[in-house]
This record gives structure tokens, C-alpha cells and sequence, in this order.
């Protein structure tokens, strides 16, 4: 029963929280305020925040749903709390993106296509004679709505005989048609074919064209009995196969399959091409046919979002052209793009698709839909909303922020931008360090008064405004050139960078930063080898982990295989794995849970009842190396295993990479699911650094200190310098001033987002670019370098 004193207590209140690292806290946060928390990556704020306050408003609001209804709902588990008081419903507004989906676009994520899709249908201008359309007439995801020819995409893939077939002086046993599977798939279809007198052994190109024709482009699939060729050792029965034409797999594969690989794999056989019905409007010629303000919805949509404001704001000012319906139509467009626009995103069109959006953007359209919802009493929990923001879009996105809190809600923000720190009424500082050093809350109160705290990483950055200090003048007299780029919103633009020396790309958002280090490629003139280290999952399933992707496991597994009791059983290598059968626990497959369903509530994860969560058979735990089992080895944190390992060559150079670049916290069998972007980043980053150094590397960072503590970024930024004392080139895509204050070289795009960018404004030394005019950068990086004084 809920505490009556609760419903009138100004503050959420939790007691016991233990999620993952956090260590029984208890915390009191006030309602109605701007509460910002911060701590160093892995020191358990989101843990805090999302995992605890935000996961346990989800549950209550859960067990309100009929018990049918709620098996249909994917949940949560409980958090590991002791209780929590005070709390009201809650709204999360994270990073994550879904599957991504050429259908899903910026209008769809904001729901301003649906708006602009009724002002066609109710007040745009008809051909005559011509019926009205219903709204669902203008969309192209619609049956109603979308061209015949591309249902909808605006792209026909095509594809043909040299992209299938790349060497016709192969056989097909040989491999000719190489837009087939491998493995079994592609033995099975060359069976087919020969089984249909089809000659598989000639050269492609000696075959009759009808036949080659017919292999490649049929859509007849006709079966047969295939008589396998027998091989030694093993009985092959008969069996009927099917034969699919390689157009028709490809397809296929490409439009049905889950599987990026398998869709990267298929798109190398395809061209794409504007559909020629449609001409890339994706819709039907009777949508196309309605105008508005003289253009038709396809053109309005292709418009970035401050243009398609000018064009609608003569009819929704009062006494303009056309109806009161346009009027009253238009001007709730304007209100709700007014929003995205406030939020820096106006260089962005309602046909952008979401997956070439970064997930900072789409955590920002997602933000501009929630304030035009005006919900009250809610508590927004939001992870990082300035991820990918230029410091000139910061101020907005505060504005926005203290519009939510405003209109009566409580906003949570997990953030490590310090003037949105600065910003907040409250403040909850984790830490004082990751992992198992972290897990506690250092402050919880005004944030001025984190000053008084001397164990908090956060403070030093809060408090102490020490300039970046200017890097030597630097000499280049070698460059690596690229351009004429024209792509997105770059229009012939040519670009240098200095090699052997650290690059910060900088500009507003979208003004074609990304573009443009996107152009850097291993062919262009004085890359030798070319690496790109993003923050894409290390992994996709909890079986891979930090160990496994760094090669570490390999060197444990086999320390493990030359212990003498492991050559006494007969053990190799492979027993130790927890991905094979052999040594692997059968019950959970060598996964260390198993998952429990229960009837109305969600399904949970338990302890193998076999394993323990071991992982592994009890007899191969039985092999111990200086007195650790296998899973106890998995169990250690890096900075443990380091002094464990330290002996051992192979291991202690990955160990010491890592915790150069500050993931001494990790566990060795942590899970790559659980891991954020930024600590993936650095794992990939430390896997480059324990390589034997080779000819000049050229590596590339989008964003690199996303998700990152400014303690954090410090380690990196040491990391990439090394890279460069050792010859490398390193280039970053970069919006932190003391990272661009910090490099050698700084290229400046702008002036503004979209087509208001898309050119360089300022190139050179960091202090050079600091004093360019017409950069909406210079003056920051000025503040960061102590110019602006």
C-alpha cells in the first residue's frame, strides 16, 4: 500500500538500489526539476537512471495492463531495488534505434507526414474532374498510396549478367555464378542444374546464351531428383532439389533476409535506379497529380524542414491565400516543425530515411514529438540529448529541455556535456570511478555544491576552466587529398589532411562532416592501411564478449589446454570454449542462464540449475590454472587479470591496451550486449593499439567521444596521440571543443546545416581556425583555447 505521506512528498525517493554496479544506494531526487546525472563511463548512472527509476515506472505501469494483454508486451524484469517512492509514470527517450527500415523516415518518426498528408487531402489543389483522395492516397507505405512498380521504395534493383557471372572463364563447379550462397546452398544448386543436363565443368562462357540466360534469370523453379556424388566415408541418399535462378535469390535475399551480412553480400550483385514510373516520389500518379502551394507532397517532403516552413507560411497567416481548412492545417505544420527546427535539426527533410540519421538526431526528433504531446506530471528520462550537437545548438536544446520541465514534468538526464551540467537544478554525480570502483552517488543535491566534494571525477570539469594549451605550429609537408566529394549536401569539394598528424573535423550538425570523412578511403594516395573505429556493437549476442573479440580467449584457452591435469584428461583447446560442444555446459548451452517463462509475467533469466552460470561441464572446471577455473578467469576484471597474466606476454600486451584507453573496470566475459558505444569504441581502439606496429595507418573516428566523461575523453585523447607520435594520421569527426583545441589540423564545415552548409570555412591550426570569421565554431573553440578572453 502506498504511503499517503508519498503523494504529497516533492521528492522520488529510492532505497536499495543494486542494479548491476550500483551498491545499495539510496538517493533523493527532487520532482519538477531538471536533474542531471553524470559520473565517468561505467560508473553506474544509467544503471541509476534507466535501469533502476526508469525500469521500475515501466513495471508498475505493466501491472496495471490485463494480464492477456500483457504476455503480448515485450518487459523488463523488476530492477534490483529495495523500493522506490514518489515516482511518477515515466517516458524513456534513449539512443537505441530500431530495425532499421528504408519506410521509416523523418516524417514518420515525428508524425509530420501524417500532418502534411491531410493538408494534400483537404485542401490541396485537385486536377478537375479528379475525386478527392483520402490521406492514406498520399503515403507511400499505403497499398492506397504507394507506385505499383516499387511499392513504395522509389528504387528499382536490378541487376545482370556481369554482376552474377564476374569471371566467365570459370565453370559453374567452379564458382562462375558468384552471386550464389556458399556451403551447402550453392553445391546443392550446381546439383540442380547438372541433374537438369545443364554441363557445369564447360567454361560460362563456351555455354549456349539461351542456357546461361535461363540460369541466371528464370522464374521457373522446377524440382528434380538429385543423385549426389558420393564421397568417402559418407551415404548420400537421393533427395528432390529446387532450382531458383540467381536473379530471383538475390532478390530475394536482399528484400527478406534479417541478416545485414547476407544483405551487404546480395546488394554487391544489384544496381539501384530511380523507378522509372515514379521517377523516386514512391507514389501513385493520382497523388502526384494534387498540388500545394504549386508543388506536389513528393516535392514538399524532399525539402529540408526550413524551407518547407517558408513555403507554408503564407498559407497560414491570417487573411493568405486558399481556405480556412489550409490555414488551420498549415499553421499546426508550422508549430510542430517549429519544434524540430528549435532543436537544430532544420537541415533535415520529412524523406529522410532513419537509418542515415546519427542516433543523437533521432533522439532529438523523438524530443521535439514529446513537447508537442504536452503530457503533465511525467517523469523524461533522456540519455544524452546532446550527443552530436554543436555547441551553438546546445542553448536550444536547454530551451527545450526547460519547456518540459514547464509545462509540469520532471526531466532525468544521464549527460556529460558540462554546460548542460551546468544548466540543471539538480545534480546526482556516480562514481567515483567504473565498475566495481564505482556504483556510488558522490552528491545529490545543487550542482554548485559538487565543488565541495573532492572524490568526484566530475568536479575538476565543472570548476576548473583551465585553456586547452595550443599544440606546436605544425609544418605539414605531406598530405592525403581527396575531393572533388559531391555527396549529400558537399558539391565538388576538395579537402587535405596533414598526415602523421591528428585531424578535428568540425561544423554544426549537418553540414557534411560525416560526408566528408566518409570520403577517406584505403585508395586514396598515401593510405597505406586504413582503419575506421566506430561504435557499432562489438557483437550481437551475449556469446561474444571482450575476451573473445580481442583475441584474448584464444591465449587463456590455450594456457589452460597446457596445464598438466588438462594434457592428463586428454583436453585440447576446444574444451575450453563455451561456444562448441565438449566442455561446454549442454543445459544453457554454454550461455550461464536459461530463460524462465512464466505465464502473465515476463519472461526472466535465471542461473543455469546444471552450470550455476559457469558456462562450463563440472569436469572441465575441475582444470585449474594457478588455482583459477576457467569461468573464475572469465570472472576477473581487466586491472585483475592484468596482475594475473602479467607473465604472460601474449596476454598482459591486450590486458595493458586496455586499460590504457580506461576499460580497467570490464570483465573479461562481459557480454558485448552490454557494453555502450563508447566502451565498444575503445575496445576496438585497443585492439588496434596491441597490433605490431606496421606502415602508416590512417584511422578514422566518427564522433569518438559520444557517451564519454570528460575524464574519459582525456584517455583517449592521449590513446590517438600516441597513434600519431608513432606516424599515423588520425582523423576525427569531432563536435568537443577541448579535442578540437587539442589537434594539430582543424577543418571547418559549414556555415549552417543541410544546403546552408556543405563547404569548408576555415582550415588550419586549431588558434587560426579559432579566429575565422563566418565559423559558428570559431568562437567556442576560442573559449576552449582562452582566445575569447
Amino acid at each position: 500500500m502506498q504511503d499517503p505521506v508519498s503523494a504529497h512528498d516533492p521528492f522520488v525517493r529510492v532505497r536499495g538500489a543494486r542494479e548491476h554496479n550500483l551498491r545499495n544506494v539510496d538517493v533523493d531526487i527532487p520532482r519538477d526539476t531538471l536533474t542531471v546525472f553524470t559520473g565517468v563511463s561505467g560508473s553506474g548512472k544509467s544503471s541509476l537512471a534507466f535501469g533502476t527509476v526508469y525500469a521500475e515506472a515501466q513495471r508498475r505501469y505493466f501491472e496495471s495492463v490485463a494480464p492477456y494483454a500483457r504476455r503480448l508486451i515485450h518487459q523488463v524484469g523488476a530492477p534490483k531495488v529495495g523500493e522506490i517512492t514518489g515516482l511518477p509514470p515515466a517516458v524513456s527517450l534513449e539512443q537505441r534505434r530500431g530495425a532499421p527500415s528504408a519506410r521509416s523516415s523523418v516524417g514518420t518518426v515525428t508524425t509530420l507526414s501524417n500532418s502534411l498528408r491531410m493538408l494534400y487531402s483537404r485542401a490541396g489543389d485537385y486536377p478537375a474532374g479528379a475525386p478527392r483522395l483520402d490521406s492514406d492516397a498520399f503515403s507511400p507505405n499505403t497499398a492506397a498510396g504507394a507506385c505499383p512498380s516499387c511499392h513504395g521504395l522509389g528504387r528499382i534493383h536490378e541487376t545482370s549478367e556481369e554482376l552474377l557471372v564476374p569471371d566467365p572463364d570459370l565453370s559453374i563447379r567452379e564458382g562462375a555464378v558468384a552471386a550464389w550462397p556458399g556451403a551447402w546452398q550453392g553445391k546443392n544448386l550446381r546439383d540442380v542444374l547438372d541433374a537438369l543436363g545443364h554441363d557445369v565443368d564447360r567454361p560460362w562462357r563456351e555455354l549456349d546464351p539461351k542456357d546461361r540466360e535461363w540460369i541466371l534469370f528464370t522464374d521457373e523453379q522446377p524440382v528434380v531428383t538429385v543423385h549426389p556424388v558420393r564421397e568417402a566415408g559418407r551415404i548420400q541418399r537421393p533427395y528432390q532439389g529446387t532450382y531458383t535462378g540467381a536473379r530471383r535469390l538475390v532478390l530475394r535475399t536482399f528484400s527478406e533476409s534479417k541478416s545485414p551480412a547476407l544483405r551487404a553480400k546480395a546488394e554487391r550483385f544489384l544496381t539501384s535506379a530511380p523507378c522509372p514510373v515514379c521517377g523516386g516520389s514512391r507514389l501513385r500518379p493520382e497523388a502526384l497529380a494534387v498540388t500545394f502551394a504549386g508543388r506536389t507532397i513528393a516535392e514538399l517532403a524532399a525539402l529540408p524542414l526550413t524551407a518547407l516552413a517558408e513555403v507554408l507560411a503564407p498559407a497560414a497567416a491570417p487573411g493568405g491565400p486558399g481556405t480556412e481548412t489550409a490555414r488551420v492545417l498549415a499553421g499546426d505544420l508550422l508549430a510542430r516543425i517549429a519544434t524540430v527546427t528549435e532543436l537544430g535539426l532544420g537541415y533535415l527533410s520529412l524523406d529522410r530515411t532513419t537509418p542515415t540519421l546519427s542516433s543523437g538526431e533521432l533522439q532529438r526528433l523523438r524530443l521535439a514529438t514529446q513537447l508537442r504531446a504536452g503530457l503533465f506530471g511525467v517523469v523524461y528520462v533522456l540519455d544524452e540529448p546532446s550527443a552530436g550537437l554543436h555547441p551553438a545548438d546546445t542553448e536550444a536544446l536547454l530551451v527545450v529541455l526547460d519547456r518540459l520541465k514547464a509545462a509540469g514534468n520532471t526531466v532525468f538526464v544521464v549527460e556529460h556535456h558540462l554546460d548542460v551540467v551546468r544548466h540543471a537544478d539538480w545534480l546526482v554525480d556516480v562514481g567515483p570511478r567504473a565498475g566495481e570502483h564505482g556504483g556510488r552517488v558522490l552528491h545529490s543535491g545543487p550542482p554548485r555544491l559538487l565543488a565541495d566534494v573532492g572524490e568526484s571525477a566530475t568536479r575538476r570539469f565543472l570548476f576548473d576552466r583551465t585553456p586547452v594549451p595550443e599544440r606546436p605550429a605544425l609544418a605539414p609537408d605531406r598530405w592525403l587529398r581527396t575531393g572533388p566529394v559531391t555527396r549529400h549536401n558537399l558539391h565538388g569539394v576538395d579537402a587535405a589532411f596533414p598526415r602523421g598528424a591528428l585531424t578535428a573535423v568540425t561544423g554544426v550538425s549537418g553540414s557534411g562532416k560525416s560526408t566528408l570523412a566518409g570520403a577517406l578511403t584505403g585508395e586514396v594516395e598515401g593510405v597505406g592501411r586504413m582503419v575506421m573505429v566506430d561504435q557499432k556493437p562489438i557483437g550481437r549476442t551475449p556469446r561474444s564478449n571482450l575476451a573473445t573479440y580481442t583475441g584474448l580467449f584464444d591465449v587463456v584457452r590455450r594456457l589452460f589446454a597446457e596445464t598438466a591435469e588438462a594434457r592428463a584428461r586428454g583436453y585440447k583447446v576446444g574444451r575450453f570454449s563455451f561456444n562448441v560442444p565438449g566442455g561446454r555446459c549442454e543445459t544453457c548451452q554454454g550461455e550461464g542462464f536459461v530463460s524462465v517463462e512464466l505465464l502473465f509475467l515476463p519472461s526472466t533469466y535465471a542461473p543455469c540449475p546444471d552450470c550455476r552460470g559457469a558456462r562450463y561441464k563440472a569436469e572441465t572446471l575441475q582444470v585449474r590454472l594457478r588455482g583459477l577455473t576457467i569461468a573464475e578467469v572469465l570472472d576477473l576484471t581487466v586491472e585483475s587479470a592484468a596482475e594475473f597474466f602479467a607473465e604472460v606476454p601474449a596476454a598482459d600486451r591486450s590486458l595493458r591496451t586496455l586499460l590504457d584507453v580506461g576499460l580497467g573496470y570490464l570483465r573479461l566475459g562481459q557480454p558485448a550486449t552490454e557494453l555502450s558505444g563508447g566502451e565498444a569504441q575503445r575496445i576496438k581502439l585497443a585492439s588496434e593499439l596491441q597490433r605490431p606496429r606496421r606502415a602508416h595507418t590512417l584511422y578514422v573516428l566518427d564522433e569518438p567521444t559520444t557517451g564519454l566523461h570528460p575524464a574519459d575523453v582525456e584517455v583517449l585523447v592521449r590513446q590517438l596521440r600516441g597513434l600519431v607520435d608513432g606516424g599515423h594520421t588520425v582523423v576525427v569527426v569531432e563536435h568537443d571543443m577541448d579535442v578540437a583545441a587539442g589537434a594539430d589540423w582543424v577543418i571547418d564545415l559549414g556555415p549552417g546545416g543541410g544546403e546552408a552548409g556543405g563547404r569548408i570555412v576555415a582550415e588550419g591550426p586549431p588558434a587560426r581556425v579559432a579566429r575565422a570569421a563566418g565559423s559558428r565554431t570559431a568562437p567556442y573553440l576560442a573559449r576552449a583555447l582562452g582566445l575569447d578572453g
